[in-house]
């Protein structure tokens, strides 16, 4: 008899946690680390949502609630999807989660079955080829390019679908390249959903996170049919510095939205209280501060990609969304260290870290060996000086 289920087997944990371990227990031998791994904002959560948190303490609000979110919050979220994205929803089809990641794990628990296919566009977020193996489906990875910001044309998904395809997953803004589809390429997108009959997954949490005057547009305010084809995902972590509150949500089909809610009532029950009244005051009280972070971190982009197109051999892709950028530095593979061949992303992020004393992702992780994920949700001094450590450390190869 084997201890570990079978699903167990080729499961590895989330590589940028694992970044992020390994450059704080350096940091905690006293050495210095630059670490442009963490996914999450690095601006304090705003005073009035803390002190609703406070409030809902103080008021005793810490005992169990509805498993898919309190009636307060969901009509929070039913009122943000009507202001920013002209979209109306039921309370009924809406659910309240432990983060963006569990909402996608109990979507993919939900719908996907044995035998089912998902497009993922690469590069792709760690977790969702992860998940969606766990519920036995089989993720068909569609490729994109840089060239082509990192966004894949209709006839590119046409060759993915067949008659096994239950979903295609979006990610707009994307993590890990930044790149966003506009309401026009949206359209046709959602016109192969709706003729050849898949939901479409729609990962929306960098929404608020965009830049140029680019223009979000969720595919679900594209007209009825594919409203009734998509089930959004979305949070506070991002747009909010909530990342620690650990509430994300969930919007689509009331069928769906009901099955998910049986699979939570049967593994975490209710999302956290008091991150739920504060998840409230978010959706609904001043929104001043989402865009002094957004301010912060087009600086921060305009600078780091700027650093980045000048390091001889290496290209960077301009970001229309989120708080990464997506490097090309594949040419600097098979040059050597110290007698030891960099033969991959994996291998160049372990340089990094090493001898520059930097933490990045390796972009093999996304499905984009020739790229590194970096960050850049940390302060500009970090930024200035993790760059010259990188541009530094690049000399030192042959």
């Amino acid at each position: 008899m084997t201890i570990l289920a079978r699903r167990t087997k080729d499961l590895k944990p989330s590589p940028t946690l694992a970044i992020n371990a390994k450059a704080k227990a350096m940091q905690a031998q006293g050495i210095k680390v630059i670490s442009f791994g963490a996914g999450e904002p690095d601006f304090d959560t705003p005073q009035n949502i803390k002190r609703a948190a406070v409030k809902a303490i103080e008021e005793g609000f810490t005992k169990y609630t509805p498993v898919a979110g309190i009636v307060e919050l969901k009509d929070a979220i039913i009122q943000k999807f009507q202001r920013d994205n002209q979209l109306s929803y039921k309370r009924s089809q809406i659910i309240v989660s432990c983060g963006g990641k569990h909402s996608f794990y109990n979507l993919a628990q939900a719908i996907f079955d044995k035998g089912d296919e998902v497009v993922v566009p690469a590069p792709y977020w760690v977790s969702y080829p992860p998940m969606i193996s766990l519920a036995q489906a089989t993720p068909v990875i569609l490729e994109t390019k840089e060239k082509n910001g990192f966004k894949f044309a209709p006839g590119d998904l046409k060759k993915k679908v067949n008659k096994k395809t239950k979903a295609l997953l979006i990610n707009s803004p994307s993590n890990p390249t930044g790149s966003a589809y506009t309401k026009e390429e949206l359209g046709k997108i959602a016109e192969i959903a709706i003729s050849n009959g898949f939901f479409v997954i729609s990962d929306e949490i960098y929404e608020k996170i965009v830049y140029d005057g680019f223009k979000f547009v969720s595919i679900a305010s594209l007209g009825e049919e594919i409203k009734n084809r998509t089930i959004i995902v979305h949070g506070v972590a991002k747009t909010y510095a909530m990342t620690g509150w650990r509430i994300g949500y969930t919007a689509g089909p009331e069928e769906i939205i009901s099955a998910m809610d049986n699979i939570q009532s049967q593994s975490t029950s209710n999302p956290n209280s008091i991150a739920q009244k504060a998840s409230v005051e978010a959706l609904t009280g001043p929104q001043d501060d989402v865009g002094k972070m957004v301010s912060a971190f087009d600086e921060r982009r305009r600078y780091i990609v700027d650093r980045l197109n000048k390091i001889p051999g290496v290209t960077c892709y301009n970001p229309a969304g989120a708080f990464y950028v997506f490097p090309n530095f594949s040419s600097y593979y098979k040059k050597s260290y110290q007698g030891k061949k960099i033969a991959n992303s994996t291998g160049l992020a372990d340089f990094f870290l090493d001898v520059a004393r930097v933490a990045v992702v390796p972009g093999g992780e996304f499905g984009a060996d020739s790229f590194e994920r970096l960050s850049f949700a940390t302060s500009m001094e970090d930024i200035r000086q993790g760059l010259d450590r990188i541009e530094e450390s690049l000399k030192k190869l042959s």
